[in-house]
């Protein structure tokens, strides 16, 4: 299953590949990355979504904490968070393009249906802007696709993800948990036990 993190580390050289370093000592493959400032001075947050067991995700966080860098570590489901992925999509569209000029009136018309923008209008492309669920851009790919038309190119940042702030009982209810809104803390001493990966390494100083 996915698993996303989202850690504060310090902002300095090598972080990323440290990181990176890590989940590779895990076996465990990196399914998207972001990384960009945070609120806090010389702290970078990264949003880390990675494919595990559902068991493991208590034992990533606890490595991802073995890293001296780490400031802060936290685990975020749908439920706890909101979560979102931009995507751009630039599609051929013009004279040329299979539907000719007459093309550009339906990507419009699907632009609107799944509320993407039109970031860029060429004479021989048209490129959309989209934010929302990976299931909400995969949507959008599969019926540009379906629908006949080139897609040129697609750059996509991956999740961005945030814990939503405290409600009432009553609204985490219908999102699907009891509880919101709290970060975990940092695990204790006691609870970083060794590694239970196959093929995996302690960090190496």
């Amino acid at each position: 299953m996915l698993h996303t993190f989202v850690a504060l580390v310090q902002d300095k050289p090598g972080v990323l590949t440290r990181v990176a370093s890590l989940f590779r000592r895990l076996n465990l493959n990196i399914v998207s990355l972001t990384v960009g400032e945070s609120e806090r001075a010389d702290t970078s947050r990264m949003t880390i979504v990675c494919e595990a067991p559902e068991h493991a995700a208590n034992r990533i966080r606890a490595s991802l904490y073995k890293l001296e860098i780490t400031v802060e570590v936290d685990e975020v489901g749908r439920s706890e968070a909101v979560i979102r992925e931009l995507c751009l999509i630039k599609i051929a569209a013009g004279p040329n393009s299979p539907n000719g000029i007459s093309s550009r009136s339906q990507i419009f018309e699907l632009a609107n249906v799944f509320r993407a923008r039109v970031v860029d209008l060429a004479p021989e492309s048209i490129m959309l802007e989209l934010t929302g669920s990976s299931s909400k851009i995969e949507g959008l790919v599969q019926v540009v696709t379906e629908s006949g038309f080139t897609i040129l190119e697609t750059s996509r940042t991956g999740r961005m993800a945030m814990r939503r702030g405290h409600h009432t009982s009553r609204v985490m209810k219908a999102l699907g948990t009891s509880a919101g809104g709290a970060a975990p803390s940092r695990p204790a001493a006691a609870e970083i036990l060794p590694n239970v990966f196959d093929e995996v390494h302690e960090e190496e100083e």
